[in-house]
């Protein structure tokens, strides 16, 4: 063994031999539990950074402690590789976005390598990947057979820096959750898959996620946004149509005394006035302009108008006003809101801008009822003003005006939603093809399945110009429709790249698998994903979309489970100077600067040390070098120790001296708080810190007991455990000193080491000595030692007599284990 710890020989040495031999690969084994443990997979970007080097760090040290505990390990990775920044880096660079994309995973495939990551590479996937992508479009199909993929035209979420659509999900703040820029509203013909049609099993289920984050629960229950209430039909005499209206206080009803659309409607057109049109189209294309967040906030100042035309109100038949408002939103509701402005303050505010009539319909109390308000009364009461319905309680009225509009056909009590449906088009070349054909003759024609997958055409030429470059191709355009033969053309918009990664945890179990998307048997055997690990960023985007598809594939008998991820772990970002680490703030740390310089197994230990997995890491420098020394000083032990073990016997407990029995201890308890730690509560910083403490006291105990009287069986059982106990989170070192301390085959693939409760439990105790609560001594006794023992033994010290001449004792108080407190006078 060379003295001086050379980590870039021991570490390329390990994961060249690692991949000879395939360590890491595995297959179904009903003998064994199964645990299938995932990162989410990245975007090819072209290097990792530091948030990569934690997340994948942090699922490296579960994969390879659950190997270590007889789990039948699955832990894959792949790459996300369509997508926008790929053919935007090809626009600038002159290159085409597939070798781009390669190029980029050649290197990351690298680096991972290089940090020792346990992924069985053997299952590796891109979704870019025409053997990955044939799939994406197969399962499409599927969606769209059983009339969950659908395409109409709609004002759709535009983004004009990336030009192309957006679904909901990727609209932030009112901004492109990419870029960042505005984002516009436009009328386009597209793709949808109807998620809707899920909306309460997506709700319902997420009671079955124990395992996840409240945070992210409740960010998908407000995401879909179910509410309970009634659908009110408000009757246009002069279209002679309705239109519908959702609310949850039908008990006020009565109260109802103007009406609003959102400019975008459809009844706009229609009802608007000749002598008001134009500054109607005025006021609507000024409302096109602003941001949907912008007009759904509270602190907007709303603004309307009249229309000219008048609704009629279903349970007083009173005639009102229409107007249109910038705080409608067409994809919110029904797209129309009925004003109450005695019982709604925004409603209130604007009926007083405007000047519109209010009336009050629930009071406290029905003996005091307010003739003039100065604020809204949004709480619930007793019903006035409402014909028949006075004296009701709003629960009772609720109740009793919703039977009503049903029973004359004018209502109905329903479930609203805020989640809308899936908008998946995108008008960019890197993507997935949509399967679809076009012919005059048979419609809408989806691509047989023996013609799948329709590849993406090589030479392509990528513009900004608002519509897919796909559609400039006339190689790709142009086909014959499969079921008459006659001339017919492609659809050229391609798919959402959330898709791809909405089923690639299935791909992953039966990756080599050309003949289906993914095998139900083998699927079935890994799934669900028992521990999937990524961040919070994705919670209503990728981490829906990905139970979405589940449900659908269970649904059409393809999988036995309904939710893909059994448990979550959502981590913190790295920051450094107190912000997260980017380029334009300069304070990026480059993984492999830090490898470089330091060593992988360095870069994960301090990276797993510095703070607990859920909470944001703040880089240190210093901490890398701590990290280094340890890993040193660990070297250094067991360099120093070789020769005293080499000879060593076997341990034999009954043979221990008190100085043996306390580093016993000491591993034993290491041990159990390793494991509770990494088992319970993944509190990789703790667990590391005790096998610091653990390091300590190995190095106490050489330094406390001559070297004749060390028990070199003893010295090599603690550092054969404290090898394991590393491995994990330093797998290279781990691996070295394994060998180095004569022990065959790999560390990882060694049984993790169980504590013994005998060896926990100490013979001796320390005791605190007080004199009037003050502490003056300090006994060691027996664990047993009885109160008069305790209590000879304090009296008899030397330090204590001297402190009690000339004293009166009053009283002696003994708390068992812990302290004997002399009260004297």
């Amino acid at each position: 063994m060379e003295e001086v710890y050379y980590f870039p020989k021991i570490e390329s040495k390990w994961q060249k031999k690692w991949i000879e031999d395939k360590i890491n690969e595995v297959i179904m084994d009903a003998q064994r539990p199964k645990y299938y443990l995932l990162e989410m997979f990245p975007y090819p970007s072209g290097n990792l950074h530091m948030g990569h080097v934690r997340n994948y760090s942090i699922g490296d040290v579960i994969a390879r402690y659950k190997r270590m505990r007889g789990y039948n390990v699955l832990h894959p990775m792949g790459w996300d590789a369509f997508g926008l920044p790929a053919e935007n880096a090809a626009i600038k660079n002159n290159v085409n976005p597939a070798d781009w994309t390669w190029s980029n995973i050649d290197q990351m495939r690298k680096q991972l390598q290089q940090l020792g990551v346990s992924y069985d590479w053997s299952r590796e996937v891109a979704t870019c990947h025409p053997k990955y992508y044939k799939w994406t479009q197969w399962l499409f199909l599927q969606l769209f057979k059983k009339g969950l993929a659908y395409k109409k035209k709609a004002a759709v979420n535009w983004c004009p820096e990336c030009a192309t659509v957006l679904a909901n999900e990727q609209v932030e703040n009112g901004l492109c959750w990419r870029c960042q820029s505005a984002v516009e509203k436009r009328e386009l013909e597209q793709w949808f898959f109807k998620i809707t049609a899920y909306a309460d099993r997506l709700l319902d289920d997420l009671n079955q996620l124990k395992g996840w984050p409240e945070r992210v629960k409740t960010m998908q229950e407000n995401w879909i946004g179910r509410s309970y209430g009634t659908e009110v039909e408000f009757f246009i005499p002069v279209l002679g149509e309705k239109v519908k209206v959702f609310t949850t206080r039908p008990d006020t009803l009565f109260g109802v005394t103007y009406l609003v659309l959102a400019p975008e409607h459809p009844l706009v057109e229609k009802l608007v006035q000749p002598d008001l049109k134009e500054v109607v189209e005025q006021f609507i294309y000024k409302t096109r302009q602003m941001k949907e967040i912008d007009r759904a906030s509270t602190e907007l100042e709303k603004e309307g108008m009249f229309i000219g035309a008048y609704a009629v109100n279903p349970v007083n038949g009173k005639q009102i006003p229409i107007w249109i408002a910038n705080y409608v939103l067409m994809d919110y509701g029904t797209g129309a809101v009925m004003g109450v402005p005695a019982h709604d303050q925004r409603d209130f505010e604007f009926a007083a801008k405007y000047n519109l009539p209010y009336q009050v319909v629930i009071s406290p109390s029905a003996d005091e009822i307010p003739e003039k308000l100065t604020a809204a009364y949004t709480e619930e009461g007793i019903m006035v003003n409402s014909g028949s319905f006075d004296g009701l309680s709003s629960q009772e009225g609720k109740i009793k005006i919703t039977a009503y509009l049903e029973e004359q056909g004018l209502g109905r009590k329903t479930v609203n939603y805020r989640l809308r449906d899936w908008l998946i088009s995108r008008q960019r070349y890197w993507g997935v093809p949509i399967p679809i054909i076009y012919c005059e003759e048979c419609g809408t024609v989806p691509v047989p399945d023996e013609q799948l997958p329709v590849m993406l055409p090589r030479e392509i030429n990528l513009t900004k110009i608002g519509q897919s470059p796909l559609a400039e191709v006339p190689e790709f355009v142009n086909t014959t429709c499969p079921q008459c033969g006659g001339p017919a053309r492609r659809e050229t918009d391609t798919m959402d790249t959330f898709i791809c990664s909405s089923w690639y945890f299935l791909r992953y179990t039966s990756a080599r698998d050309d003949s289906q998307a993914f095998s139900k048997t083998h699927a079935n055997y890994w799934m669900p994903v028992d521990q999937y690990i990524g961040g919070i960023e994705h919670a209503v985007l990728h981490l829906l979309y990905a139970r979405f598809f589940t449900k659908v594939l269970y649904d059409l008998d393809l999988l036995g489970v309904e939710e893909p991820f059994k448990n979550l772990l959502t981590q913190g970002m790295v920051i450094k100077d107190g912000s997260k680490m980017s380029k334009s703030k300069g304070n990026v740390v480059s993984p492999d600067e830090i490898i470089e310089r330091y060593g992988a197994d360095t870069a994960r230990l301090f990276i797993l040390f510095a703070a607990p997995p859920e909470r944001d890491l703040e880089w240190s420098d210093q901490g890398v070098e701590g990290a280094y020394r340890f890993l040193n000083r660990v070297w250094r032990l067991v360099y120093n120790c070789l020769d005293l073990i080499k000879n060593a016997g076997d341990l034999n407990l009954f043979e221990l001296s008190k100085e043996d029995k306390d580093l016993h201890r000491l591993l034993h308890q290491t041990i159990k708080k390793v494991t509770i730690d990494v088992e319970e509560r993944f509190n990789f910083n703790t667990a590391i810190s005790s096998i610091m403490e653990l390091v300590n006291g190995i190095y106490q105990y050489l330094d406390r007991v001559p070297k004749e009287q060390q028990n070199s069986a003893l010295l090599k059982d603690v550092l054969n455990k404290l090898v394991i106990l590393l491995a994990p989170f330093v797998p290279h070192i781990s691996e070295e000193l394994w060998m180095e301390l004569g022990n065959e085959g790999s560390v990882h693939k060694v049984t993790w080491p169980l504590y013994s409760q005998d060896a926990l439990v100490e013979d001796e105790i320390t005791i605190v000595v007080q004199i009037n609560g003050k502490v003056r001594e300090k006994l060691v006794v027996r664990v047993d030692a009885d109160r008069n023992e305790v209590e000879k033994m304090a009296l008899s010290q030397e330090k204590i007599k001297k402190l009690l001449e000339g004293k009166e004792i009053k009283n002696v108080v003994y708390v068992p284990k812990k302290l004997i407190n002399i009260v004297v006078k």
